[in-house]
């Protein structure tokens, strides 16, 4: 299935609000787990977000041209990414999908609200790990307290 948005769109801040969407540089599972999380649980019901992987942001601006995800990495962080989303108390699966954007693959996982929300995560990849509920707030994941 296709993006539902125009990812030239989506990275200049013309289609959602900048508060819904994550740049991440590189893979890191347990963030982007949280995010997943967060964007999920969609707190202020806006439909969800987005998290951009393989674009580095700075004062959450997008830097051009984005950095990008090795090609040979593409398939092990989706296959890690499986594995982590298996983790999620209710079940719940992002879309992902890799996109060529200015010569460059970035990785664009598409987390719609969830249907069966409130969500929780462990707090690390440690067995036995707390697990949590995650939100977002203004452009930064947070842990939800029991309000």
């Amino acid at each position: 299935m296709p993006l539902p948005i125009n990812i030239k769109e989506l990275i200049n801040g013309r289609a959602v609000e900048w508060e819904r969407i994550e740049f991440k540089e590189s893979w890191n599972p347990i963030r982007t787990l949280h995010t997943i999380c967060a964007f999920a649980n969609d707190i202020n019901n806006w439909g969800g977000g987005y998290i951009i992987i393989g674009l580095k942001e700075e004062n959450g601006r997008p830097v051009l041209p984005p950095k990008g995800v090795p090609i040979e990495r593409l398939d092990t962080i989706q296959k890690e990414l499986l594995n982590l989303c298996n983790r999620i108390r209710l079940q719940y699966f992002p879309k992902v999908a890799p996109v060529d954007f200015q010569g460059s693959t970035i990785l664009v996982i598409w987390v719609p609200a969830g249907p069966a929300r409130p969500y929780e995560v462990p707090e690390t990849l440690a067995k036995g790990a707390p697990y949590y509920s995650y939100i977002r707030r203004f452009s930064s994941t947070v842990k939800a307290n029991s309000e």
